[in-house]
């Protein structure tokens, strides 16, 4: 009775595992016959980019998967990641809204070519549009966020290429450099403690941006209270990481030593459009913040002067809004994408 038992036992075990197997092989079978003409990778995709200097490579990585809206996100610095945007993931994938990470030429993941003859705005502007027709975006689902420096690579992309755009999202960057550098030397420098604005400038006027006391005095009293306003201590590891894999020689050919306005012969400096905005009919957005390092009231300016514009006010957020003021910089930045895709729109 007992061997008979075993028995039992023995050939249902076999049945099971030989079931189980045939279930598993065509699993795998299903499986492979899904991937044989291309590997998944989580979304991630290099990119080739030609350049008058060669091809190179970016790197792009897709979140979610929505035919209608496809957000690109363009980093700031020059020169910084797209490390920074990872607090997007948590409020864009429950919106049901695709987004692509992307590291510009240059920056983290990216090829990093040594010529600075690459850094140049018409160049990048190129490249976006290389990065737009290798993910296969139009103007039926194509919407650009950039922010800072990547404001700027959005404007200009758009008065170049709004024909394949959707919709636009300026945030935290002004639409000239001299107004950016007047506002930071008239208005922002002198909030500060007279001592400390005093030895920053000090520092400037002898060429000392690698000092590391000009550094200290930088985030201690200036970017916590207008780049990202936590303590240095409290600021998040996405933004620490960022700042880690700045590339500087990309930074400071374009922007200058800091984000205290651009400065020295950084080739962004007399950067100006305010001209031109007149000519952007696509719905865009303008993103602007208390205590940011642009000056608001330029940013609200801006969402007047293009044609479909709207502006978004921060009212307790800095450079990096989309960290220390969620509670409106999200809510108004998926609003504006869903009005935009529903035929809503409406400009303020």
């Amino acid at each position: 009775m007992k061997n008979s038992k075993n028995s039992i036992l023995l050939l249902t075990f076999l049945s099971i595992g030989l079931f189980g197997c045939q279930n598993n092989n065509n699993t795998a079978s299903s499986l492979k016959s899904d991937t044989t003409t291309e590997i998944l990778t989580g979304g991630v995709k290099m990119i080739p980019v030609k350049t008058a200097k060669g091809s190179f490579n970016v790197w792009t990585k897709k979140v979610g998967d929505n035919p209608r809206i496809k957000v690109l996100l363009l980093h700031g610095g020059p020169g910084a990641t797209h490390e920074y945007f990872e607090c997007f993931d948590s409020f864009l994938p429950k919106e049901g809204i695709e987004y692509y990470y992307y590291d510009q030429l240059g920056s983290a993941y990216s090829d990093n070519p040594n010529d600075s003859s690459l850094w140049e705005i018409d160049r990048f502007v190129d490249e976006v549009e290389s990065v737009r027709v290798a993910l296969n975006l139009d103007a039926s689902n194509f919407y650009l966020l950039g922010h800072s420096w990547g404001g700027i690579l959005a404007t200009e992309y758009a008065l170049k290429y709004q024909k394949n755009l959707k919709g636009l999202v300026i945030a935290n960057m002004m639409a000239s450099a001299p107004a950016y550098n007047k506002y930071a030397e008239e208005v922002l420098g002198p909030q500060l403690d007279p001592k400390v604005f005093a030895q920053i400038k000090d520092f400037e006027a002898k060429k000392d941006y690698t000092n590391p006391k000009y550094t200290e005095l930088l985030f201690k009293y200036y970017y916590t209270e207008h780049i990202l306003r936590m303590p240095i201590d409290k600021w998040p590891e996405s933004i620490n990481r960022a700042f880690k894999h700045l590339n500087p020689n990309v930074y400071v050919f374009m922007q200058g030593p800091s984000e205290f306005g651009i400065t020295g012969n950084a080739t962004l400096k007399d950067w100006d459009v305010t001209s031109k905005l007149k000519t952007l009919t696509i719905p865009t957005l303008v993103i602007g913040a208390k205590y940011d390092t642009m000056d608001p009231k330029h940013m609200e300016w801006i969402s007047k002067e293009v044609q479909n514009g709207r502006f978004l006010y921060c009212p307790n957020g800095s450079h990096c809004s989309q960290y220390d003021d969620q509670e409106h910089y999200f809510p108004g930045v998926i609003s504006f994408l869903k009005d935009v895709d529903s035929g809503n729109f409406k400009k303020s």
